[in-house]
């Protein structure tokens, strides 16, 4: 049996939404919004103004193609404009130049990239995740850092909040792993990429040793890929990644990776445990588990708006958007929209799987989106396996789903009392 040496509490606060880290992005935020996403939808399928104004949120909002208030604001609600914004990447596109009295537009490396460029660079780490190296990573990473974390579950007093002792950690060691980083340094990579760019030089110092050691003797893992790497860039010219595009690129998976697959899996776990049928269907057979969490990613995504900026004058749904502005993706409203899905409003992980917008669309989809599919069905999975009495604590207060632009469960808190061995899956 193995105890991971993480600092629980230091844990807790990096990935609590309530914390001032989440607060730009409304953290605090805890009203049911689907119910506004559902009228809006309804009654039609581009609105202005942003979904937080919709919302009646006040506070300060930070977060992709936010806050920009010089530019006019409009938001898209159904899945069928919402997917045709995300798609369509000469109409919208990421990042645009600045207005006057605008500050630069934040570099994100590939997120901020359109077009060819953003084809070539997207190219060098796509390969490490297509569906078929999900295995890759279950073995060299996911596997081990799921077990030791039940192992410290069943060595405990049968109570856990899951949150921060199981969905926390599991993406955050999986991507660290891969980059050679210690578990002792996972955290304060994690403090990094939460920082809003306030802290680059966390990442430099633990990586750069690392980018010259794969330089010179590749390993088995994401850095030795990404310095071999070679890129076409816009002049026809080929070349390597220089160790600063290597950091750009570490920086853009850790903060994806660490940052909505916890989300997403406390919140499977959350609706699995409060639907007697479907986690009966679950312990009978694991290929249920395929289907529950594109349900849940339909559901209730963590990450429910993405932004494009107008590159030209267009008319979208109806509405003339004119250049320079901002078109918030609803992808919330869009995975509940009733004309692609009967009785959107329920979890209902026995209806057939059709495409969502769970993870994007188009060129922009999640580059780890197969990982991460990969990393819930295995912790769900094991939790099965090895926690056969897991339920939602009675004793303690139910779970809530709070956060504005980035959302998630406050707390995930388990019983459990049957417990296996301890060998693991």
């Amino acid at each position: 049996m193995t105890e991971l040496a993480l600092d629980r509490e230091r844990l807790r606060s990096l990935f609590d939404l309530r914390s001032d880290i989440y607060a730009s992005r409304g953290g605090t935020f805890d009203t049911d919004p689907y119910p506004t996403f559902a009228r809006l939808r309804e009654t039609g399928p581009v609105h202005p103004g942003a979904p937080h104004e919709e919302l009646g949120w006040t506070g300060e909002v930070y977060f992709q193609g936010l806050p920009y208030p010089n530019r006019p604001h409009f938001s898209a609600y159904d899945y069928e404009t919402c997917a045709r914004v995300l798609k369509d990447d000469e109409d919208f596109v990421t990042s645009m130049p600045a207005l006057p009295g605008e500050p630069p537009m934040l570099d994100a490396g590939i997120l901020t990239m359109d077009g060819k460029r953003h084809r070539s660079y997207r190219k060098l780490v796509q390969p490490s995740f297509v569906p078929g190296r999900a295995v890759w990573w279950l073995e060299n990473w996911t596997r081990i850092v799921v077990n030791d974390l039940i192992d410290g579950l069943i060595a405990g007093d049968g109570h856990a909040d899951l949150n921060a002792e199981f969905c926390a950690p599991i993406p955050l060691l999986t991507i660290t792993g891969s980059f050679g980083v210690t578990i002792e340094e996972a955290l304060d990579v994690r403090a990094a990429v939460t920082s809003d760019g306030s802290d680059t030089a966390t990442l430099a110092r633990l990586l750069i040793p690392t980018i010259a050691a794969r330089r010179a003797h590749p390993e088995d893992d994401l850095i030795s890929i990404l310095v071999q790497a070679e890129v076409t860039d816009e002049d026809g010219v080929l070349h390597r990644l220089s160790d600063e595009e290597v950091l750009g690129f570490a920086f853009l998976l850790l903060a994806a990776g660490s940052g909505t697959t916890w989300k997403q899996l406390g919140l499977t776990i959350i609706a699995l445990l409060r639907h007697p049928r479907a986690l009966a269907a679950a312990r009978e057979d694991r290929g249920f588990l395929r289907g529950l969490v594109e349900e849940s990613l339909r559901w209730m995504p963590t990450d429910p708006v993405f932004a494009r900026f107008v590159a030209r004058d267009t008319t979208l749904g109806g509405v003339d958007l004119p250049a320079g502005a901002v078109i918030h993706a609803c992808l919330a409203a869009a995975n509940r929209d009733a004309t692609r899905w009967e009785r959107p409003d329920e979890f209902d992980p026995f209806r057939p799987v059709k495409a969502h917008l769970g993870f994007g669309f188009g060129p922009h989809t999640c580059l780890g989106a197969h990982v991460a599919r990969m990393e819930i069905t295995h912790g769900v999975g094991a939790l099965l396996d090895r926690l056969p009495g897991l339920q939602l604590d009675p004793d303690r207060p139910a779970p809530r789903v709070i956060g504005l632009y980035e959302r998630g469960p406050d707390t995930v808190p388990v019983t459990f009392g049957s417990q296996t061995d301890g060998s693991g899956t």
